[in-house]
């Protein structure tokens, strides 16, 4: 019997008033957090909502969001969160396909108007019965007109709960694939996935409840919730929440909260490498920071090794997928790390690398990332036939391509959809992407395969220059065709202001190749 909850209620009863979470000047300590959570199931429950029944969230990083979360498996229901982005149609779709009952949705705002999207989409979603709008006061009035707020949902609602005695192997989130490839995919995690990678995380970061973490990669997203969330709130951290990224903000936060653990995706190491510190005492954030992480993406070593000069920190970079709860593996500080490589395997995770027949193959080859262990997920919600094609006796193909050095360590070569095929050539775009990056000019780059009549496809370079840099094409191909294999520098160079970027910080090189289409 196991509910992920007990890291929420064994920390509130261990650390009852150290702050849990810190958002702008408002503060919760854990028996608090605790206390809200109780009443969210009790609220649940007064709804119908009985154990089993899907539970919707989209919430920007706010106390609310734990305190749903929590609240929402304590009543031994399932928790989908999902990404604040989406539309109405898009909303419709998660909601329905993941029979949803429930929906608490965020207010927003004019820019991002996430209730209004939030509530269409809902109307469309004929399983889904309660919406429940989350107003950034409780005592603010709902923007849409008549339906319930979450103060007037928790009010009156006890602070005491008893939670639902779950299954070790019984679904305890449903997040939602980012849809690269088709609509997105449920992947179900269990109490026991979730709860063993918080734990593992806990080990490999050496957290301490004297922690200080400062989350500004979304909740919403599998990475948070387990390495930042869950596993800080097992070890009894306190959690400094930043609703969006901004290099300033963030190093702000750092200085005044004395942040000891701070875990990013790739942009924000190159947007904190830029940021102009002569405001900041540089020298307290370092000597306070004890540790940072990346995953999501690649970390271009470049972006590491500036990274690490200007904070004076260590920066260890893991591997991990929605599927694998996320990690799967991390560079450990008691193993040793290497710049570029995603570490090897967390605890109770095997690994191997496959080529296309399912042969293993050998050290410095590359093959499809292969992994098993109490991280894969459960399956895809309704859909056992992507679960069959993605889970093979126990293993869980990645789609992500990888060598593996003769120490063990593995380093990720690039989705292998991503991969271009030149002419009968493998391209692999993160290859030519860590090469590009050093250019003194270049601040963002994402290479991506175009249609080619001869080639079959064409290699093309999407850059986005510093503020004041300037280079041509020709001269900016030359300087990659003088670093790399002839076959693999890019004909095309296409110059932009911005890449497009997920709410978790991916470059989204779908929308890429359907705005250059």
């Amino acid at each position: 019997m196991l509910n992920l909850s007990i890291i929420l209620e064994n920390s509130a009863r261990k650390h009852p008033q150290k702050v849990a979470i810190t958002f702008m000047s408002n503060a919760l300590t854990y028996t608090q957090l605790n206390a809200a959570a109780n009443q969210v199931a009790n609220g649940l429950n007064a709804l119908g909502v009985t154990p089993g029944d899907k539970v919707a969230l989209s919430c920007l990083n706010l106390p609310y969001f734990p305190i749903i979360y929590f609240g929402i498996l304590k009543a031994g229901a399932v928790v989908v969160p999902l990404s604040v982005l989406l539309k109405k149609d898009e909303v419709a779709y998660h909601l329905s396909n993941s029979d949803a009952k429930a929906y608490f949705c965020f207010s927003g705002n004019a820019i991002l108007p996430m209730a209004k999207e939030g509530y269409e989409g809902f109307l469309k979603a004929e399983n889904c019965s309660h919406f429940i709008e989350i107003t950034p006061k409780p005592e603010d009035k709902p923007t849409i007109e008549g339906v319930l707020t979450f103060g007037a949902f928790l009010n009156g609602l006890s602070h005491t709960w008893e939670s639902h005695v779950s299954n070790a192997e019984d679904t305890a989130v449903i997040i939602y694939t980012s849809g690269t490839t088709g609509r997105p995919k449920g992947a179900e995690l269990t109490h026991n996935n979730l709860l063993i990678n918080a734990i593992t995380c806990s080990e490999f970061m050496r957290l301490e409840a004297s922690d200080v973490q400062l989350t500004v990669l979304p909740l919403f997203h599998i990475f948070a919730m387990t390495v930042m969330m869950n596993a800080g709130f097992y070890k009894g951290c306190s959690n400094v929440l930043q609703a969006r990224f901004d290099a300033p903000e963030t190093l702000q936060l750092m200085q005044t909260n004395q942040v000891s653990v701070f875990a990013g995706v790739p942009t924000m190491y190159q947007a904190l490498v830029a940021a102009e510190t002569k405001h900041f005492d540089l020298e307290k954030i370092s000597k306070q920071l004890r540790i940072c992480v990346s995953g999501g993406a690649s970390l271009p070593v470049q972006v590491l090794q500036d990274f690490e000069k200007k904070f004076d920190v260590p920066v260890i970079e893991g591997y991990g997928m929605s599927e694998g709860s996320p990690v799967v593996t991390f560079n450990h500080l008691d193993v040793g790390r290497k710049s570029g490589s995603v570490g090897t395997p967390v605890w109770g995770v095997q690994v191997k690398l496959v080529d296309d027949k399912g042969n293993e193959v050998s050290h410095g080859e590359r093959g499809e990332l292969l992994y098993k262990g109490p991280n894969v997920m459960k399956g895809y919600y309704k859909n056992p036939e992507a679960t069959t094609n993605t889970i093979k006796n126990g293993w869980l193909y990645s789609g992500d391509i990888a060598i593996k050095d003769t120490d063990g360590f593995y380093f990720i070569v690039d989705r292998l959809k991503d991969m271009i095929i030149r002419g009968g050539l493998n391209v692999y775009p993160r290859e030519i992407e860590e090469v590009m990056i050093t250019h003194p000019a270049i601040a963002m780059v994402a290479i991506i395969g175009v249609p080619h009549e001869l080639h079959g496809e064409e290699i093309m370079a999407c850059v986005v220059l510093k503020d004041g840099e300037n280079i041509n094409e020709e001269d900016l191909k030359q300087w990659v065709k003088n670093r790399v294999a002839s076959y693999k520098y890019p004909r095309i160079i296409k110059f932009m202001n911005t890449l497009p970027i997920s709410a978790t910080g991916k470059i989204l090189k779908k929308e890429l190749r359907a705005q250059l289409s």
